[in-house]
């Protein structure tokens, strides 16, 4: 795991880990949507752009909920395809799962070009390799996908929400609809979503994972 952190980190301003970055925020856009519709409310599009933006237009829902969904949302399923992969034999399944679920999103809600394509591309790809690929090449893929989202989160949101609070993100709309500071909402997900990746760390990591073994006694 500590070279695949190691790969992302070095290659983290390249056009290599592009892909993963616009999937991750695809991830936060898929959220958005989730909670919107599990609330009460309708999505009415999602998109994405290669530049790593996004976007939900939904109507009704519990807004404290779908604006904050986005980066902790995101984080979640990244947690929880990290999880899958070291502490689970599922990775195929898990992986057949994700596709699916873009697909779904793409017939329902995707309409510009460059989303169709990243979400038929990533989608496709997704089933593929769970149908065609070893599970070890599955569960190689999910920790990648599940750390890069780990990593980009709390990045994300310190650059949206702290280190540049002008912008119109996720804070800023929850702060002009709920209250409080801009700051004072992202402040609060950077926090979680730092506890969060600890604690999935410190139990994914934990001697019965895929990842470390314990020694038998007398090694």
């Amino acid at each position: 795991m500590g070279l695949i952190c190691a790969l992302i980190f070095a290659l983290w301003s390249t056009p290599i880990v592009v892909p993963l970055k616009v999937l991750t925020v695809l991830l936060h856009e898929l959220s958005h949507a989730a909670i919107a519709i599990l609330t009460g409310g309708s999505v009415e599009s999602l998109s994405i752009d290669p530049q790593q933006g996004g976007q939900v237009i939904s109507r009704g829902g519990n807004r404290f909920l779908t604006l904050s969904a986005g980066y902790l949302g995101s984080l979640v399923v990244g947690v929880a395809l990290f999880l899958a992969a070291v502490r689970t034999k599922w990775d195929r399944t898990v992986m057949a799962i994700m596709g699916g679920i873009i697909f779904v999103a793409v017939a329902l809600y995707v309409r510009d070009l460059f989303a169709l394509v990243f979400c038929i591309g990533t989608g496709g790809l997704m089933i593929a390799a769970a149908r065609y690929m070893p599970r070890e090449v599955n569960d190689l893929g999910l920790r990648v996908i599940g750390l890069t989202s780990m990593i980009y989160v709390p990045f994300d949101i310190f650059s949206d929400t702290l280190a540049r609070s002008y912008l119109r993100s996720d804070a800023r709309m929850l702060s002009e609809e709920i209250g409080g500071p801009t700051m004072f909402w992202g402040g609060l997900w950077l926090i979680a979503s730092l506890c969060v990746i600890a604690a999935c760390l410190r139990f994914g990591l934990g001697d019965d994972s895929n990842i470390l073994r314990r020694r038998p006694k007398g090694s």
